[in-house]
């Protein structure tokens, strides 16, 4: 059960941390997209859905997608901590952290796209 309650107030956390750093100067930088001089780039996870997955950002919902965005990499996060939360090896903790990453983010991201190839906001290739 203490399992449970880390494993959600780590994702709590992680969430809001990440919503103040990333969603919010986004969502502002898109609402005054016009005024400002400096282009500002996307997200690194957004860049790799539409590079990989070919979505169509003019048929998603901008600030849905930075949601669940926000929601997949905080998912992440907290499994990969809560996974290494029960080796006590430093060493065995990173290389196991290491082997995880990737292969976490792939697999979310791709559950992201076929969320949205099922709502047909995939430019047709």
């Amino acid at each position: 059960m203490k399992e449970v309650i880390v494993f959600i107030v780590c994702f709590l956390i992680v969430l809001f941390f990440y919503e103040m750093i990333f969603v919010v100067p986004m969502k502002k930088y898109r609402a005054n997209k016009g005024k400002k001089k400096k282009e500002k780039k996307e997200l690194a996870e957004i860049r790799y859905l539409v590079y990989k997955y070919k979505l169509d950002l003019k048929k998603v919902n901008y600030n849905q997608l930075l949601q669940i965005v926000a929601l997949t990499s905080s998912l992440d996060i907290t499994i990969i901590v809560t996974i290494i939360s029960f080796i006590d090896s430093y060493l065995l903790s990173l290389l196991l952290c290491l082997v995880l990453v990737i292969p976490i983010i792939m697999i979310s991201y791709w559950f992201v796209f076929r969320f949205y190839k099922k709502r047909g906001m995939i430019k047709d290739v």
